[in-house]
């Protein structure tokens, strides 16, 4: 059976100008994937997740043909990239971020139709899968009025029919619950994981840890272009071996969190924003040892604590005890 993508040192390098004074400009390297190598399965749901920034969206556009890596291989469907690039493009679909690749002087229906003529389906086929999506994702309240009318959920809800348009055994899905409400993104994971139940294989990727947790039956979890860790959710969870996860919240100020990161006995640390409170989430593998002095030290440094959870590690846990920092965190070179 054909792996459904293979990616052996994939890395994509841009370069951009900095501008020096008036007439200067200089050029830079931005290495926004560096070397990464990974397979995805037949039939699983396969996560990236990582912050804005880590190179996920980087990764998906080549893999989708979009962009040129600068060095490296991939196979998708068992057609290798940049050699049979129109065969990849139709055995995939696919959902990038944002509505731009939508036609927004067309109804939504038009705009599956047409998507679905690019995919060379005869007129009668491109029609019925027009219908059957719009179905599916209960889009008749809005399907025939003109894209440009539409709410930014409602062209998010467009944008995943038409990665379904061509009935492709890839989905590449890149953070779709995006602008969308609460009840529109559960009921889109949902289908996404009822399509994976009749055969597709998904890659998903998000920021949000818990869209991760749920849905996925793997993650990479990318940082700055490297994939730090790969597997399934409990062994992610289990790779940071026996240590504990303390969350700290109310007003922290920043000499009392760089007072913690120098304690004894603190694997990493990092700090987030929650409700409107600082959240200083501290790994330690002592956590009846460290948590006394973990008080003291905040509280010595003008710490005012409202809120103190020892919480199991979660998947945002693991990318804190590899990195340092949270995956709210934007890394965007």
């Amino acid at each position: 059976m054909t792996i459904p993508v293979r990616i052996e040192n994939l890395q994509k390098t841009y370069k951009t100008k900095k501008r020096q004074g008036l007439f200067k400009s200089s050029v830079r390297e931005v290495e926004a994937l560096k070397g990464v190598s990974l397979d995805i399965e037949q039939g699983e749901i396969f996560g990236l997740l990582g912050p804005n920034g880590a190179g996920k969206t980087t990764l998906i556009k080549c893999l989708t043909t979009l962009l040129l890596p600068t060095n490296g291989r991939a196979w998708i469907n068992g057609f290798e990239l940049t050699k049979q690039d129109d065969a990849i493009r139709a055995t995939v679909g696919c959902m990038l971020m944002g509505e731009r690749g939508l036609y927004w002087k067309l109804t939504g229906r038009e705009n599956l139709v047409f998507f679905g003529a690019l995919y060379h389906l005869p007129p009668a086929e491109r029609t019925r899968r027009a219908n059957a999506v719009i179905e599916r994702l209960n889009l008749g309240e809005f399907a025939d009025r003109p894209v440009e009318t539409y709410s930014s959920g409602q062209k998010m809800k467009l944008a995943f029919a038409k990665a379904l348009i061509n009935d492709a055994p890839l989905l590449i899905l890149d953070e779709p619950t995006n602008t969308l409400d609460l009840p529109s993104a559960r009921e889109l994971r949902a289908i996404v994981r009822d399509l994976n139940v009749q055969g597709k294989t998904v890659i998903y990727t998000t920021h949000i840890m818990a869209e991760a947790e749920t849905l996925c039956d793997r993650v990479a979890i990318i940082d700055r272009g490297e994939v730090i860790a790969l597997g399934t959710v409990p062994e992610l969870k289990e790779s940071i071996g026996q240590e504990t996860v303390i969350k700290l919240e109310g007003v922290i100020p920043t000499q009392a969190t760089a007072a913690v990161s120098n304690l004894k006995g603190i694997s990493r640390s990092a700090m987030s924003s929650v409700n409107g409170h600082n959240q200083l989430t501290v790994v330690t593998p002592n956590q009846t040892a460290v948590l006394p002095q973990l008080i003291q030290t905040l509280s010595g440094h003008g710490a005012i604590l409202q809120k103190i959870t020892p919480e199991e590690v979660t998947l945002e846990d693991v990318f804190i005890a590899h990195t340092g920092r949270t995956l709210a965190e934007d890394t965007t070179q």
